[in-house]
């Protein structure tokens, strides 16, 4: 990522940002630039809203006009990501800074700023790559929050590149190799990969990769700090790319199931970003990685799966399969004694049809840790939505050759219904996030994303796993 630092110093030379609708956003712009501000930047735009201000033969010379909206630590950060996309990326430029500024809002600033210079590591557009300089006269104050900007932008960068990485290249080995290198630099994190004969009980898992030359891996990533007295588990669904199976998907929707993995990238990103923090919580994400794939030895509709916990499932639509690995990782998770269970997914084509292309949908029984992660997705910017798991709809999940029906013939809620079956030892700790909108956007109006890969997730779980330190 390019780099952004803290300075007390006003540089003329460089091209300048100034912050509209800040408190105070000209208290120490010099005399003839506050003037000519004050008549061209006209006060309510929303937040985000850039005005190009050429200064020709005046220093400085070149001034970008940025608009925070009501000024809350959204609007700051729509400021900056708008900023970093409307300034050339190899053009060093200064924020200003008004005293008394409070910390998230630089938090949230800094945050934009690096989201909105992101480009994806091998696409033909190159990343932001010039220093930003935030100028303050206290620059101390806000160094805490610019290190968990950056931590989480870091986070959110490799949960982007790791979703955005073509299948050609993608597959269960190469993300576990990404993940293992990410990981062999990083202090008190340690990862463990399963394969071949390891499966053996994640009928799932080699169920679904059963299809694919690429064989499944389950890739266990652990942050274990020293006195650690909580334990979070982070599964995330991990499809390299998802073809549907025999039950094969239209040309349509297969066109970006590169995706599908986005869950299972965006809590190993959370679990590193953890380490760089030196959070004192226990952080272990599981990753149960295969590509779903169309050949003869592909998992059939009618075939009946022994799963982790000895559970079985029928299953009668073979692109359906999210759920059959999650069961896996989720009946394994049992194990490692967690005090929190959380899974990510992009999981149904339902969860985008009730709530919109950018919404997640939230289910848990826990009405502590439901409210736990919606407070920390309105502080990291990722929207989600609670949704019912309505008990009497199990009886939809009755099979008459299995124990639980995987796939049953009705709408939105029977997956999260499904994975609750298998969550017995935590089911009052646990919660399902249903990214299947918001992991992916086509929008090219949003300034904290390029079209693709959105990361969502990595900066929630890392709010959330700060939140149970008391901290933001």
């Amino acid at each position: 990522m390019y780099p952004i630092r803290l300075t007390d110093r006003l540089d003329d030379d460089r091209t300048r940002i100034v912050l509209i609708g800040a408190p105070g956003p000209l208290s120490h712009a010099d005399d003839d630039l506050g003037a000519e501000i004050a008549a061209l930047a006209p006060a309510g735009q929303p937040a985000g809203t850039v005005q190009d201000f050429p200064r020709p033969l005046r220093r400085p010379a070149q001034v970008f006009l940025v608009h925070v909206g009501a000024g809350d630590e959204a609007g700051w950060r729509a400021a900056g990501a708008a900023a970093a996309r409307a300034i050339p990326g190899d053009t060093p430029a200064q924020v200003q800074l008004s005293p008394g500024v409070a910390p998230e809002a630089v938090r949230g600033l800094a945050e934009g700023l690096w989201l909105g210079g992101y480009r994806y590591r091998d696409g033909r557009e190159e990343p932001r790559t010039a220093e930003v300089e935030l100028v303050t006269s206290t620059p101390q104050a806000y160094a805490g929050g610019l290190t968990q900007a950056e931590v989480a932008a870091r986070a959110t960068w490799l949960a982007r590149d790791l979703t955005n990485t073509p299948p050609s290249i993608k597959n269960p080995d190469w993300i576990a190799e990404e993940i293992s290198g990410a990981a062999a630099n990083r202090p008190g994190t340690a990862v463990r990969v399963r394969s071949g004969a390891e499966l053996a009980r994640f009928g799932g898992l080699r169920a679904v990769g059963g299809g694919s030359k690429f064989r499944p891996c389950l890739v266990e990533l652990t942050w274990s700090p020293p006195g650690a007295t909580t334990h979070v588990v982070l599964v995330g669904k991990g499809i390299t790319f998802d073809s549907g199976g025999i039950s094969i998907k239209t040309r349509e929707g297969m066109k970006r199931m590169k995706n599908d993995m986005a869950g299972a990238a965006a809590v190993a990103a959370a679990t590193l970003g953890a380490a760089d923090l030196g959070l004192p919580v226990r952080v272990t994400a599981l990753l149960p990685l295969a590509e779903n794939a169309v050949s003869g030895s592909a998992y059939r509709p009618g075939d009946v799966i022994t799963h982790y916990d000895g559970t079985t499932s029928e299953s009668t639509n073979s692109d359906a399969e999210g759920r059959l690995v999650l069961a896996d990782a989720l009946g394994y998770a049992a194990e490692l004694e967690p005090d929190t269970v959380i899974d990510l997914a992009t999981l149904t084509g339902a969860a985008p049809v009730a709530l919109g292309p950018s919404i997640a949908a939230l289910y848990s029984d826990s009405d502590e840790l439901a409210a736990a992660l919606q407070r920390a997705g309105a502080g990291a910017g990722e929207r989600m939505w609670r949704m019912p798991l309505t008990g009497d709809y199990r009886e939809l999940l009755r099979s008459d050759v299995a124990d639980r029906h995987s796939s049953p013939t009705h709408g939105g809620g029977m997956a999260a219904l499904f994975l609750r079956e298998f969550t017995a030892a935590y089911a009052d700790r646990w919660a399902h996030l249903d990214i299947a909108g918001p992991a992916w956007t086509d929008r090219t109006d949003e300034p904290e994303f390029t079209r693709g890969g959105t990361g969502w997730g990595a900066r929630t779980l890392l709010r959330y796993l700060s939140a149970l330190d008391g901290g933001q």
